[in-house]
C-alpha cells in the first residue's frame, strides 16, 4: 500500500517527460518510439556559428506491419552526422567541435529492429546504407537504454549507442538524463553526454542544465545552460552555452516554429560574448498525436 503513491506520482512525472519530450521532438522520443514518426525541419543560424546546419533535414521511423510492429523503416539526412550529434537539438545543442565537417549532403536508409524488456529497458539495432552522390556505404547501429524512477518525483535515463559508419569509423555515445518535476507543468533536466571516435580517440563531452516550462497547449519555453568540453589534446571546455527555446504550435498538431537566442563563449574566441539567434521551422507527423 505503500507504494501505491509512489507509483502515481512516478507515473506522473513519466507523463510529463514523455509530453515534453514529444512536444519538443526530442531524439529520445524518435529513438524509441513505436509509432511512425517524420520530422522535417527548415534551420536558419544568425550570428557566431561553428558551422551552418543544413538548411533541410527529415528523418522518418516507420513501422512496418510484420513481427509485431518491431521493425520499423528509417530514413534520414546525413545519418552519420546525426550519429554524433542529436540532430532534432540544433536549437538547444551547440556544435561539437570533432563532428566531420560539412561536405555533400548524403541520404541514410535502414531497416530497425526494436524491443522492450518489461517497462525499463529499450532495445533497438539496424543496418542500412547511406547515399551520398554516386557513392553508397554500408552502417550500422546499436542501442540500448534503461529508464526508472529511483527517488520520488525523480526520473532517470541511460542510454548508450554505438555506431559505426565509414566516413567517422566507430564509437559510441554515452547519455544520463536526471529529470525531476518542479511544478505539474515545470520540468527541469540535466543532461551529460560523452561521445567517442575510435579513429580520434577523443571523448567529445556535454553538460546541459534545462528547464522546461509548458506554458499552454501551443507554447512552451526552454531555458540551458551548457558546457561543452573535449579530451584531447587536454581536457578542456570549449564553449558556455546560454540560451531560451521558445516553441509555439503554429498549425494543429503537426508544425511548430521554434525560436531560440543564443549566449555563446567560446574558447576559439577567448571566451568573449558571442551571440546567436537560431531560427527552425518543423513540421513532425506523429501517430501517437
Amino acid at each position: 500500500m505503500l507504494d501505491t503513491p509512489r507509483n502515481y506520482l512516478s507515473g506522473k512525472l513519466v507523463g510529463l517527460v514523455s509530453g515534453v519530450d514529444r512536444f519538443f521532438g526530442d531524439d529520445r522520443h524518435y529513438q524509441e518510439t513505436n509509432d511512425s514518426t517524420f520530422l522535417l525541419n527548415v534551420d536558419r543560424v544568425v550570428g557566431y556559428s561553428l558551422q551552418q546546419p543544413s538548411p533541410m533535414s527529415f528523418m522518418a521511423n516507420v513501422h512496418l506491419p510484420i513481427a509485431e510492429r518491431r521493425l520499423h523503416l528509417l530514413l534520414e539526412t546525413n545519418p552519420d552526422k546525426n550519429a554524433v550529434v542529436d540532430p532534432t537539438q540544433i536549437l538547444q545543442q551547440p556544435q561539437q567541435p570533432n563532428q566531420p565537417a560539412s561536405q555533400q549532403q548524403s541520404f541514410g536508409a535502414a531497416l530497425r529492429f526494436m524491443r522492450q524488456e518489461a517497462e525499463h529497458w529499450h532495445l533497438s539495432a539496424d543496418g542500412g546504407l547511406k547515399f551520398q552522390g554516386l557513392g553508397t556505404t554500408p552502417f550500422a547501429r546499436a542501442r540500448g537504454s534503461w529508464e526508472g524512477s529511483p527517488l520520488e518525483q525523480w526520473h532517470a535515463k541511460l542510454a548508450e549507442t554505438t555506431f559505426w559508419f565509414n566516413t567517422i569509423g566507430a564509437g559510441e555515445t554515452t547519455q544520463l538524463d536526471i529529470e525531476h518535476t518542479v511544478s505539474e507543468s515545470i520540468l527541469f533536466r540535466a543532461t551529460s553526454v560523452a561521445n567517442w571516435l575510435k579513429n580520434t580517440q577523443n571523448f567529445d563531452l556535454r553538460q546541459d542544465l534545462s528547464v522546461f516550462d509548458t506554458l499552454d497547449e501551443r507554447t512552451a519555453v526552454m531555458y540551458q545552460a551548457s558546457a561543452i568540453g573535449v579530451s584531447q589534446p587536454i581536457t578542456q571546455v570549449v564553449d558556455y552555452v546560454v540560451l531560451m527555446q521558445y516553441r509555439y504550435r503554429l498549425h494543429r498538431n503537426w508544425m511548430f516554429l521554434d525560436v531560440s537566442p543564443q549566449l555563446h563563449f567560446p574558447r576559439e574566441r577567448e571566451f568573449r560574448l558571442s551571440p546567436q539567434l537560431a531560427l527552425r521551422l518543423e513540421i513532425m507527423f506523429d501517430e501517437a498525436k
